[in-house]
């Protein structure tokens, strides 16, 4: 990468070219990032209060809200400026630095939706051996190489995408620097760009999706087994949160990233926001109202908090 390249400056063109679209879109996307903010620190705050959660599936939980927070971070406060602001040019050296934190974070959510699998698969079909298999230093140890892994990942990623030469147009036709429209600048050759792209999308992505899916056949395999209607549908229950963040997470990512360059068009941006706005969002509200231990952990911090309160008001009352 010499020096002429970082000095390039590119146009991100946005969700709309519309001015009477950007004023509205931007009062959503706000809301929606409070939101998000709101409802991971939430998780990670009731998780780290509640006894009843230090488990290892709400330790990796803990871990997932918190990649979610930083992967709205990296979309949402830029593309929030952008939509109020005429002057959309992103430096060469942030539309990089911005693709390689997106990838980071994104990866490891991979990682970790693998892992939460896992940790169900190992918790219906081996109950008896769980705490020896997901012991407390098992988990911080698969917590930490998902953390390894995805950065080295994410440091492939962006040289093979940045590392070609820029010298045509300098508009992205999205609100990010993302893999493809970013490549459409690249006046170098972009074969091999791709199929490392492809190879490293394959071990990661395709590679923890099998994980998932094997996981899960596992556990439907064992959970026809039972003989109680009651225990299996407890035990359905269980996976029901994490099965509907895996469908949505990546089947809107499939979507997007087993196109054909040629292939993609605007409806790219629309699971773009999907998968980058709004999927943290719902994340923390898939695994709060669905979830029987995560919504009577939150209903004892309530009555906790009350009685705190109550009390404080009688001593108060009584001096």
């Amino acid at each position: 990468m010499g020096e002429n390249q970082t000095q390039i400056k590119f146009i991100l063109l946005g969700i709309t070219d519309s001015p009477r679209a950007q004023t509205p879109l931007f009062v959503l996307f706000l809301l929606i990032y409070i939101v998000t903010l709101m409802g991971n620190v939430g998780i990670i705050t009731l998780v780290r209060v509640s006894p009843s959660l230090h488990t290892p599936m709400y330790f990796f939980l803990t871990h997932f809200a918190f990649v979610d927070i930083c992967y709205s971070t990296v979309i949402s406060p830029r593309m929030l400026a952008d939509l109020l602001s005429e002057d959309k040019t992103i430096s060469f050296t942030a539309c990089m630095m911005q693709y390689l934190i997106l990838t980071f974070f994104g990866i490891n959510e991979c990682y970790l939706l693998a892992m939460m699998a896992y940790d169900r698969h190992v918790a219906i079909c081996q109950p008896l051996l769980y705490v020896t298999i997901i012991s407390s230093r098992v988990c911080w140890q698969l917590v930490a190489s998902s953390y390894l892994f995805a950065f080295l990942s994410a440091i492939i990623y962006t040289w093979s995408v940045f590392g070609g030469s820029f010298c045509g147009p300098n508009h992205i036709d999205h609100f990010f620097c993302d893999i493809s429209p970013v490549l459409k600048l690249v006046c170098s050759d972009t074969h091999s760009s791709e199929m490392i792209f492809f190879a490293l999308f394959t071990i990661n992505v395709v590679g923890t999706s099998m994980v998932i899916l094997f996981s899960y056949i596992s556990i439907i395999r064992n959970v026809l087994r039972m003989c109680s209607a009651q225990s299996r549908a407890r035990a359905f229950h269980t996976c029901a949160s994490h099965l509907m963040v895996v469908s949505i997470f990546f089947g809107s990512g499939f979507f997007i990233y087993l196109q054909p360059s040629s292939s993609h068009r605007s409806l790219d941006k629309v699971a773009s926001i999907f998968y980058t706005v709004v999927t943290p969002m719902l994340n923390p509200f898939i695994y709060s109202l669905r979830n029987k231990e995560v919504k009577g952990a939150l209903v004892m911090c309530r009555r906790r908090f009350f009685n705190h309160w109550q009390h404080r008001r009688v001593l108060s009352l009584q001096t």
